[in-house]
């Protein structure tokens, strides 16, 4: 494990942020708690959180892409696949700006598409096909 991933969010980034608010929603509570914890911590749906909430994106995607490389389908609270699902979201510019990243994605996803049945793992299915294709147009993948 590198140095990276044994230091938080704010550690990475610099930033401490205070406690969230008393009425504060479930998503804000955890995502400031995610950001004290270390990334190598980071559970499948930890990490699905975060990426969804475009909150620690470049320092998370290479966790993101440890466990996608050891599962294509990983998944965190909501189902097989998720966790790919988070990290397709994430803009075409951080994925270009940052190749090597970008061509582990495309590895995970030569993996993910020698088998031929996600229809019974991924329910968006066509969402995720749809993404991947646009990655693909931009030339990102």
């Amino acid at each position: 494990m590198n140095a990276q991933m044994n230091r938080t969010l704010e550690q990475v980034d610099g930033v401490i942020w205070p406690e969230p608010p008393a009425d504060a929603t479930r998503v804000v509570k955890t995502v400031h708690a995610l950001r004290r914890k270390p990334i190598g911590m980071f559970t499948a749906e930890d990490l699905r959180i975060m990426l969804n909430q475009r909150e620690g994106t470049l320092a998370l995607l290479p966790r993101t892409l440890d466990v996608l490389e050891r599962n294509p389908l990983a998944e965190g609270d909501f189902y097989p696949g998720d966790l790919l699902t988070a990290a397709l979201t994430v803009p075409e510019g951080e994925w270009a700006a940052h190749p090597e990243l970008a061509t582990r994605l495309r590895a995970v996803i030569e993996k993910l598409s020698q088998r031929d049945d996600l229809d019974i793992y991924l329910p968006p299915d066509d969402e995720i096909w749809s993404r991947i294709a646009e990655l693909k147009s931009t030339g990102v993948l």
